[in-house]
């Protein structure tokens, strides 16, 4: 009782003096024991499955390659319809460094329009030059999406120091909140601690499998942040530590409804009941890397659902061979976790 009556007592000094606690962003917890979610408007309906949605283009005829508007509303609807939390867009997945800025912000703009507020929008916002990632973070925000992103400096600038810098400017082009992308090389805590530091950083989509320093990294923040899962074969034993809120992947594209459902149980905790989910999801990963050119594979599953987003843009990806798709879909389709036109079905 005196430990409590401690903790309670100091919850209410800090919230007395307008302060943040570790203890503070803990408390949601206890409500839902898989899932954290820290107090605060900008995270409020955050939590839950995101799809990093994929950027459909025309698979042919005189708009090959091109934009696909049309797609993209599908893609939206599907996406409501499935129980997705909101839409991850034009990061990796979505092949954000192979538009152009006026794709990536026709990209925003239309999904916005589609959404009419049903789902969280986040922007990824990464670019070679940081001037043009302050350019569509702030057309974003114009636009009204939630929250924006970014990967740290790809190529250039492959140090600590800069890292800080192009997340700093990002950061401050506008007063949406911040989430880092945290995708390649190993997280050190300390160092990306530091980027919590900066104006309008509250998140990380962590897209990597060492919990213990991401735990490591969240001990050391003064302030409530939000965090994702990234890895979708491992989002399961994220969930597990407590410290996500929600997941943010490529998978969730064609298996919105095992993301959703693994969400729902891991947030009451029933982490038993929800390995069903994340091995029909690890069974189609298993058949996707063993058939190469993983991007077009990827991506083509959608046309097998209904939606037609097209082939990547090289180098991300050849077109595949009719027989191609016909033998990848062939292993997909007896696994039974894929509905074939389930676009139209819904």
């Amino acid at each position: 009782m005196n430990t409590r009556r401690g903790v309670l007592k100091a919850m209410a000094a800090s919230a007395a003096a307008g302060g943040v606690t570790r203890i503070q962003a803990a408390v949601p917890r206890q409500a839902s024991p898989g899932l954290r979610v820290p107090d605060g408007v900008r995270f409020a309906g955050m939590a839950g499955a995101y799809s990093a949605m994929f950027t459909p283009f025309f698979r042919q005829g005189e708009k090959e390659g091109q934009l696909n508007e049309e797609a993209i509303e599908r893609l939206v609807e599907y996406a409501v319809k499935t129980g997705l939390t909101g839409l991850y867009l034009t990061g990796s997945t979505g092949e954000g460094f192979l538009l152009s800025l006026d794709e990536r912000k026709r990209v925003y703009s239309r999904v916005f329009k589609a959404a009419r507020g049903r789902l969280k929008l986040i922007a990824h916002v990464g670019c070679l030059n940081t001037d043009d990632a302050c350019e569509l973070a702030r057309y974003a925000a114009d636009v009204g999406i939630d929250w924006v992103s970014s990967v740290a400096p790809v190529y250039f600038g492959q140090t600590f120091d800069a890292a800080l810098d192009h997340y700093k400017t990002i950061s401050e082009a506008t007063d949406l909140p911040f989430m880092v992308y945290s995708v390649v090389g190993k997280l050190v805590p300390d160092q990306a601690a530091r980027f919590f530091d900066l104006k309008n950083v509250y998140g990380m989509k962590y897209t990597g499998h060492d919990y213990y320093d991401l735990g490591a990294l969240l001990r050391k923040l003064s302030k409530p942040a939000i965090f994702f899962a990234g890895a979708d074969q491992q989002v399961l034993n994220g969930f597990a530590t407590g410290e996500f809120a929600g997941c943010i992947g490529s998978n969730d594209n064609h298996h919105p409804r095992q993301f959703v459902k693994i969400c729902e149980l891991a947030a009451q905790g029933r982490f038993i009941e929800a390995r069903p989910y994340h091995n029909e999801v690890c069974r189609y990963i298993d058949i996707r890397n063993a058939h190469g050119n993983i991007m077009s594979l990827h991506k083509n599953v959608m046309r097998y659902i209904g939606i037609d987003c097209g082939n990547p843009r090289r180098p991300a990806g050849r077109p595949l061979t009719q027989a191609e798709y016909d033998a990848f879909m062939a292993e997909v389709e007896a696994l039974g976790t894929i509905r074939r036109n389930d676009a139209n079905l819904i």
